[in-house]
């Protein structure tokens, strides 16, 4: 290559004149060029890399877009395990639990979260952000939940396996066998009064019978009274346990007395017409966590289908109660 020859103008004699360049000129001159082209190449590549684009670049977006792509299925399928889960959790509420006479887990539990939102900030500053906080929110919501559903179905298990002596303990029999009785005389719901002659809850069950027939225990349990009660006349309260309780009023006569364990079917009294009552019957209530309950549920091992339905029908009307 031919070298530059550089001249300078000279306007005292009119001439040009050569300039032979210093060694720092030159130095310059070069570096000068090399950082031009350094420059220059610099800009062709970017211009490249945003127009065209490079082979890693091209990578790295395939591999972002797959990765939103996983995590969209990881969501969606972690939508279809939550609706099977609350699927598990209403059969655990409405069907298992309620087997057991259990209550159902409280929804306050069940929707309850497993933190706050700052929980998830340290993934912000992540590429899909948005995406991969709300698959990091279901996925404890889930884990929350398959928690929760595992100590109910732990709780289940153990009422499972006292069901046997549980059943001993639940109110399933009549008070007076239906050989005593002269008739059901009321059952349980709104009733007139038969004092006052006005509507009012009727909280328990009443059998017409004679004075002294016996009365039942209908479960085991313990006697937590055996004493006169206000307009219940003589009475007794026995406590089976497991959240039932059972009431027999207007005695005549006590055959048991306050802590002592009786069996289902022992004789704990006698019809009377103690209290407040028009007529010699038996008073018979249910209760079931402190709250009455309608005792015509809990005859089922003392009746035949038939029986049964026959004394549904007969406690469902509305006449009027004896006591």
């Amino acid at each position: 290559m031919k070298r530059k020859v550089y001249y300078r103008y000279n306007p005292q004699n009119l001439a040009y004149e050569r300039i032979y360049p210093s060694l720092k000129d030159k130095i310059f001159i070069v570096f000068r060029h090399l950082i031009s082209g350094i420059i220059v190449g610099i800009g062709a590549l970017i211009a490249f890399a945003y127009f065209v684009g490079t082979p890693w670049g091209e990578e790295q977006k395939k591999n972002d877009r797959l990765k939103d792509a996983q995590y969209e299925l990881l969501s969606k399928r972690m939508d279809e395990a939550a609706n099977v889960l609350k699927d598990i959790q209403q059969r655990d509420d409405n069907l298992y639990r309620a087997i057991f006479h259990a209550d159902p887990i409280p929804s306050s539990i069940r929707s309850s979260g497993a933190g706050g939102t700052s929980r998830y900030d340290y993934l912000t500053d992540l590429s899909s952000a948005d995406l991969i906080i709300q698959t990091s929110k279901k996925m404890d919501y889930i884990s929350r939940q398959i928690y929760i559903q595992s100590n109910s179905f732990d709780e289940v298990l153990e009422l499972a396996k006292t069901q046997k002596d549980r059943l001993k303990h639940i109110p399933s029999i009549q008070p007076i066998p239906d050989r005593y009785l002269k008739q059901l005389a009321s059952g349980y719901g709104m009733r007139i009064d038969p004092i006052y002659g006005t509507a009012r809850f009727h909280s328990g069950m009443d059998f017409t019978a004679n004075i002294g027939t016996p009365v039942y225990t209908t479960a085991d349990g313990t006697v937590t009274l055996a004493d006169w009660k206000q307009g219940y006349g003589k009475c007794i309260i026995i406590d089976h346990g497991y959240g039932y309780e059972t009431l027999y009023a207007h005695l005549n006569e006590y055959k048991v007395r306050t802590g002592q364990k009786v069996v289902r079917g022992e004789l704990i009294g006698q019809v009377g017409n103690t209290g407040k009552s028009t007529g010699p019957h038996l008073h018979y209530e249910v209760h079931v966590k402190g709250q009455p309950d309608n005792p015509a549920k809990y005859y089922f091992m003392d009746l035949s289908p038939k029986e049964y339905d026959k004394m549904l029908q007969i406690a469902a009307n509305h006449g009027q109660v004896m006591d």
